[in-house]
């Protein structure tokens, strides 16, 4: 068959009405938001939920943290200028809540996309709450309108305070590591034996705290066993020279990195523990956006970035995040302090991540959060990627409205 009749065979079957049909998808519904609500819960750690309604019935929820005041700029500022717009035009949203002037002519709380913690973050839970809907009103999970997956379960890590914790959890629930940390245990005595005893953090270590630390680190390796993944938490704890003395002393545990070891304000001090550690270096969660990122990435501050979704911008801003992060061959092990709510929506992100290496959940076995939603479990260590239309879980409303601090209308 030459050139013109394969052509023409094609328009003819092009023409045929059973092909078209065959080739057509279903139109989107045409949304309009009506409402945007955000709650805090009280006990537990930052539980804040936010839900988006329309006035064609559907919803969409999201959830943020580990911060103050976001529940307030959601219900005062974000909510009220989204009235009316349709929840599909995701980025659009974005790009107008980041900006200086909204498309419907209202004016954003932050002038011309300047940073800030609790703005970002209530943007971050609007965000997921429209991924949610626009999953739900097209039938399929955000990783299919994110570009697909690669990977049908997501790698685990959770958090041990003790050795027996460690003992058990490696044991029963098969993840494939887990982060330990001196602030996990009460650590008064080994505060109080500093140069300025009780203090906290900007902590320039003596020897008998670095001590504590390395007995730590290796009761926990010997715990573990050699071949089990292990990571140390700082929590911005201390200063430059501390955090590269106590790289070096923990590099015979072969830990799979040091999260925080200095604040992430100075790039350049960062830069300065990375170059001088032989242990890889993580942070992250107080990072905010693609261009916060940026600098880590171009100095090469960071061996591992630890995006917190339900702060830095949201699910397609981790997306940005996670393709930048691929061109420096630098993975990406997003932070997690979330219900099993975000949790979900995260691992719907890190389905289709090529440079993903493992997802942090911190609370899995706290009721406090594990009681929000049905049981999300996890299975030999990883967490399946649900094909739910949307996030997949929903929250429990009742068991939410429940723990609502009272100056909140319920969900």
């Amino acid at each position: 068959m030459n050139r013109r009749n394969f052509c023409g065979s094609l328009l003819g079957a092009a023409a045929i009405p059973g092909n078209l049909d065959a080739q057509t998808t279903t139109r989107p519904p045409r949304l309009t938001i009506r409402e945007v609500r955000a709650v805090r819960l009280k006990d537990g750690f930052n539980s804040r939920f936010v839900r988006v309604y329309t006035h064609q019935g559907l919803t969409g929820t999201g959830e943020t943290m580990d911060t103050a005041g976001a529940e307030y700029i959601i219900n005062n500022n974000i909510g009220p200028s989204l009235i009316g717009r349709d929840p599909l035009d995701i980025e659009g949203i974005w790009f107008d809540l980041w900006s200086w002037r909204h498309a419907t002519g209202t004016n954003s709380p932050v002038f011309l996309r300047g940073l800030g913690g609790p703005y970002l973050a209530a943007m971050s839970g609007v965000e997921m709450a429209l991924w949610d809907l626009a999953g739900k009103a097209l039938g399929v999970p955000v990783y299919r309108l994110l570009g697909g997956k690669l990977r049908t379960r997501i790698p685990v890590y959770l958090h041990a305070r003790t050795t027996a914790e460690a003992r058990r959890m490696a044991s029963e629930l098969h993840v494939k590591a887990l982060k330990i940390g001196m602030d996990y245990t009460p650590d008064a005595a080994t505060l109080a034996k500093g140069w300025d005893p009780g203090k906290a953090w900007g902590i320039h270590l003596n020897n008998p705290q670095l001590d504590d630390i390395v007995h730590l680190v290796a009761s926990m390796r010997e715990t573990v066993g050699k071949e089990f993944g292990l990571m140390l938490e700082c929590h911005t704890r201390y200063d430059t020279a501390s955090a590269i003395e106590l790289c070096r002393l923990v590099e015979p545990y072969r830990l799979d990195w040091v999260e925080e070891p200095v604040p992430s304000d100075n790039v350049d001090a960062m830069v300065r523990v990375r170059q001088s550690s032989p242990v890889p270096i993580a942070a992250g969660e107080n990072i905010y956006t693609r261009y916060g990122f940026r600098p880590f990435l171009e100095k090469e501050a960071l061996g591992i970035l630890q995006p917190d979704m339900s702060k830095t911008g949201g699910l397609l801003e981790t997306r940005k995040i996670a393709s930048m992060a691929e061109t420096y061959f630098v993975p990406l092990a997003p932070h997690g302090v979330a219900s099993p709510l975000a949790t979900m929506a995260y691992a719907q992100v890190c389905a289709t991540v090529p440079n993903l290496m493992i997802l942090e959940w911190t609370h899995y076995e706290n009721p406090l959060y594990t009681s929000l939603t049905p049981p999300v479990k996890l299975d030999n260590g990883f967490l399946p990627v649900s094909e739910a239309p949307g996030i997949g879980v929903e929250l429990i409303d009742e068991a939410v409205n429940a723990r609502l601090d009272p100056e909140f209308h319920p969900l």
